[in-house]
């Protein structure tokens, strides 16, 4: 049985990546709200300067996340995506994709000035813990 709903339109323009135009979770739970997630190790420092070893590292330190709540990338329903330079984007999207599989949460990526440490992405995610006893 499928986690979520995808949401579609004749309406509106399809999803033009790996991503859904939105996502109904179809069992009862929680949100749960990641802050933004840099390319930092345990020492807190900056992995590398390479933005593809940057991106692998944000979603390895996004998995520790979402396991330490029983979750995983599965559940996520919203991502958001910040860069320093869009120029990146296909990079950063190969990374994601390997990541997501065909799990495909709704997403938004923004070119941004400047990210905490001069990172060159950072990401936040919206993941659904389902089930009725919850516990909070």
């Amino acid at each position: 049985m499928a986690k979520f709903k995808t949401i579609n339109s004749e309406n509106a323009p399809r999803a033009v990546g790996h991503y859904s135009l939105g996502l109904i979770p179809l069992a009862p739970g929680l949100p749960v709200y990641l802050s933004g997630v840099l390319p930092i190790d345990t020492e807190l420092q900056i992995v590398s300067t390479d933005v593809q070893e940057q991106a692998k590292q944000v979603f390895r330190n996004i998995e520790e996340i979402l396991k330490a709540e029983g979750l995983s990338f599965q559940d996520v329903v919203k991502v958001t995506v910040y860069m320093k330079n869009m120029t990146d984007f296909q990079i950063v999207n190969e990374v994601y994709a390997g990541v997501f599989g065909d799990h495909k949460p709704a997403r938004s990526t923004v070119e941004v000035a400047r990210l905490p440490k001069d990172a060159l992405v950072e990401v936040d995610v919206i993941a659904w813990k389902t089930g009725t006893n919850v516990e909070v």
